[in-house]
């Protein structure tokens, strides 16, 4: 979205057989949010991105985020703007160095959240089974 001097954040994706630890992201970009505010607290920068309604729903306290490629952790959530909590590592060795308020950013929300929506809202359009009814079946047998 914006451009950084060329600059382009890359993380490796985890090899097969390799150990699973960290956040699980796709590369895929959900929304376009907007740096609203960054607040440096010493140890730590408190950095506040607004994202459209339609797309905040998966964006979940402690779940994963990714901005312009840099997996992190979600610390709150409101109405339409997000917390993350940046440590002077990753605002130095990433992208983050330079944002300041009103830099757009490239958002892929929690991938999980995302799975769980798609699954909720087609059990409701379908009328398929729910959760209780499964568990009725298996307790059956």
């Amino acid at each position: 979205m914006a451009n950084y001097k060329n600059e382009v954040h890359i993380e490796p994706a985890m090899a097969m057989g390799d150990r699973f630890e960290g956040h699980i992201v796709q590369g895929h970009i959900d929304a376009i949010g907007t740096i609203t505010d960054i607040k440096n607290l010493g140890n730590s920068y408190d950095v506040f991105i607004k994202v459209d309604k339609k797309h905040i729903g998966f964006i979940v306290p402690k779940g994963s985020i990714t901005i312009d490629g840099v997996s992190l952790t979600v610390n709150d959530v409101n109405v339409d703007t997000c917390r993350l909590t940046i440590i002077p590592h990753t605002m130095k060795e990433t992208l983050f160095k330079n944002y300041k308020k009103g830099t757009q950013v490239n958002v892929e929300t929690d991938m999980f959240a995302r799975y769980v929506a798609h699954i909720i809202k087609h059990q409701m359009q379908t009328n398929s089974l729910s959760w209780g009814e499964v568990d009725a079946i298996n307790a059956s047998f």
